[in-house]
């Protein structure tokens, strides 16, 4: 017998125990045995009508057919035509017909005619299926798609009827219900308006509701506010930035405001305003300095920190008193004005306005202006006609302040050889000073270094770009000069003074060192390698700095022979210092972007289109009259210090960005070697 001869036999040997089998009756069981064939339940489909469920799946209501029936778990050819085991707990309804996709088709339909709200009033407050309600709904025998539509509705309607099984429920108390409709109508509501905002902001009209939150919706935006959801959606639908969208709309009049309220949001979240009255206990009695002494500041300075006298001694000695307004005569630790000053920590400086540490009451009564006797810390140097020291003391007392003079009002024939005219004011003291802070500045042993700083003026009364208020001058000024190596030599000086004092007396400070480049704050002297001194802290500016009014208040205590009121280890100190570092450098950093962005103001301001710069590095260049530095993409290798032309293409006020290309050398390029 041959291979096909065998099947074949093989083939009719199975027809005969099928034949058998129906014969018997033992067919209409799954997985019946005859022989050593297997008799599974699809041999016999098309003896056995077809069974259809309503069955729970991945949360959803969902119609099939039956394609194996087991005790615990049922295969399934859903209407889609996807096969799925489901278990038997998840049939809700057994039916014959109609077909599954008719009966959930009928039964979509029903569901629209459905109310739950009339349901809901129907049903007892007790447990019930779905199958009850159906009964009762439309009578004794609902169909299936009667029985499944009613599935479909208490399914839907999780606010009327609470899921508490296999298609069993619990109407939702009348609270509940009353409180999840409406939350369902807000949220409507709530649709409705953010529509209407996007739908102005896209007109470029700056809905009331927006109008009133512009600060949270520039500086602090709250991503679960409706307006800041209708502000999403319309920069997507207009493909703008927010605050480009925010300036179409008219919600950025000035430029300026939206870069300093920025700044007051983030550092002064409870806002500029001083609390009112803010002041501190009068001033005790206090010895009248005999000297006549004179401050140098800029012209806009108005909390003046320090001033400065010469007087003559016998044998052609002078004693320099070097005089450091005295805030912390009255200002206690934990005092109001001190609260202020702790939380604000310094003044804050920007081209144009400053905000300042202490209220404007509390600068007036200690600042050293002109013609007023004010209280001071005085550092008294006895120093010989060549400008070496021969002593010094440090006394609390009041000192008339006869002139305040500004540092654009004074030449500087002082530090000539030749000697000045006796008529030129002061000529006299500042030689005197002059020669100190040489000799000051020969013992520290550091070169002095000369750079170019800008003095930015703005009137504010004067009409700028795009019709803002503000019109920007931007004066270099060589660092460096005499005057300026006067002033810093005999600051220096005080602040290395004031930081033996209270190393010697053990009392802790705030001091600044430097080690391998990087300065940062301690509270214990060391060593400062970039001024060449081994104690240095700042003591000098105490309206400006609360850093030097905590000093002050640890010298004031050493002076007058009083327990410091900071201590060794004293958790206070060390919080100041952590909240000075970090606060006085986001000022620092405030000041340097607001200098940019009124670079950019100038360069609007006076239509320029080309500017002059130098090559530092690579494409880095340094422009000429203002302080911007930047990068040109498009700079061609050339080597340090060529001189170049730079084409101004773009200014961005609100981004503060600059976009410029190289237009090519000043004088011939001096091309970059390839070492």
């Amino acid at each position: 017998m041959n291979l096909w001869q065998k099947k074949g036999a093989t083939r009719a040997k199975r027809l005969r125990g099928v034949r058998t089998a129906i014969a018997n009756g033992s067919a209409a069981r799954p997985g019946f045995r005859t022989g050593i064939i297997t008799f599974p339940s699809l041999y016999i489909r098309s003896h056995v009508a077809p069974m259809h469920v309503l069955f729970e799946d991945d949360g959803q209501l969902k119609a099939g057919t039956v394609l194996a029936d087991h005790d615990q778990s049922l295969q399934v050819e859903a209407v889609s035509g996807k096969r799925l085991k489901i278990k038997a707990a998840s049939v809700l309804l057994r039916f014959a017909s109609p077909g599954p996709a008719e009966a959930l088709g009928d039964a979509q339909r029903l569901t629209a005619e459905l109310d739950a709200n009339f349901l809901w009033e129907a049903v007892g407050d007790g447990e019930f299926g779905f199958d009850d309600l159906a009964r009762e709904y439309y009578g004794a025998s609902p169909t299936p798609a009667q029985a499944a539509a009613v599935a479909l509705l208490l399914a839907s309607s999780p606010m009327h009827f609470y899921r508490k099984g296999k298609g069993r429920y619990r109407k939702a108390p009348p609270d509940a219900l009353k409180a999840a409709l409406a939350s369902v109508e807000r949220k409507r509501q709530e649709a409705t308006r953010t529509d209407e905002w996007v739908a102005a902001l896209a007109r470029c009209e700056l809905p009331e509701a927006l109008r009133a939150k512009l600060s949270m919706l520039l500086y602090k935006p709250d991503k679960n506010t409706l307006e800041w959801k209708a502000l999403a959606r319309a920069c997507d639908a207009t493909r703008k930035s927010l605050v480009g969208l925010l300036a179409d709309c008219g919600a950025i009049p000035s430029t300026h405001e939206y870069h300093f309220n920025r700044f007051v949001a983030e550092a002064f979240p409870k806002g500029i305003a001083f609390p009112a009255e803010i002041s501190g206990p009068p001033i005790p009695d206090l010895p009248v300095a005999d000297v006549r002494a004179f401050s140098i500041d800029d012209a806009t300075t108005t909390e003046i920190d320090d001033a400065f006298s010469v007087t003559a001694l016998p044998n052609a000695h002078f004693r320099v008193g070097i005089h450091i307004a005295c805030p912390a005569l009255v200002i206690a630790r934990g005092s109001p004005p001190d609260t202020v000053a702790r939380e604000r920590l310094s003044t804050v400086y920007m081209p144009g306005r400053k905000l300042t540490m202490l209220p404007e009451n509390v600068v007036a009564e200690f600042t050293l202006a002109a013609q007023a006797s004010r209280p001071a810390l005085s550092l008294y140097v006895d120093v010989d006609q060549a400008g070496r020291v021969l002593g010094q003391s440090t006394v609390v007392e009041r000192v008339p302040i006869v002139a305040n003079l500004r540092l654009a009002e004074i030449d500087e024939t002082f530090a000539g050889a030749s000697p000045p005219s006796v008529e030129t004011p002061w000529v006299c003291e500042l030689q005197v000073l002059w020669k100190i802070a040489q000799r000051l500045g020969d013992l520290r042993g550091k070169p002095d270094v000369t750079r170019i700083d800008y003095n930015f003026y703005v009137d504010w009364s004067a009409r700028g770009v795009n019709g803002e208020p503000g019109r920007v001058d931007i004066v270099p000024r060589l660092r460096g000069n005499p005057l300026d190596k006067l002033i810093a030599e005999l600051m220096i000086y005080v602040n290395n003074s004031w930081g033996k004092l209270l190393a010697d007396a053990d009392a802790p400070g705030l001091y600044r060192v430097q080690a391998n480049g990087k300065v940062k704050m301690s509270t214990r002297a060391g060593e400062h390698q970039g001024l060449g001194l081994s104690h240095y802290l700042w003591a000098s500016s105490p309206l400006r700095r609360y850093a030097d009014l905590v000093n002050q208040r640890q010298i004031l205590a050493v002076v007058d022979s009083r327990r410091p009121p900071y201590g060794e280890n004293d958790a206070e100190l060390f919080a100041v210092l952590a909240d000075f570092e970090a606060t006085y450098s986001q000022y620092a950093e405030f000041q340097d972007r607001m200098e940019h962005y009124w670079c950019l103001r100038w360069l609007l301001q006076e239509n320029v289109t080309e500017m002059g710069a130098t090559v530092i590095r690579e494409n880095l260049v340094r422009f000429e009259r203002l302080p911007l530095i930047l990068r040109l993409a498009d700079l061609p290798a050339l080597a340090a210090d060529t001189r170049v032309r730079v084409a101004i293409a773009r200014v961005d006020l609100l981004a503060a960005t600059l976009e410029c290309r190289y237009a090519g050398t000043v004088e011939p390029a001096k091309v970059e070697s390839a070492a």
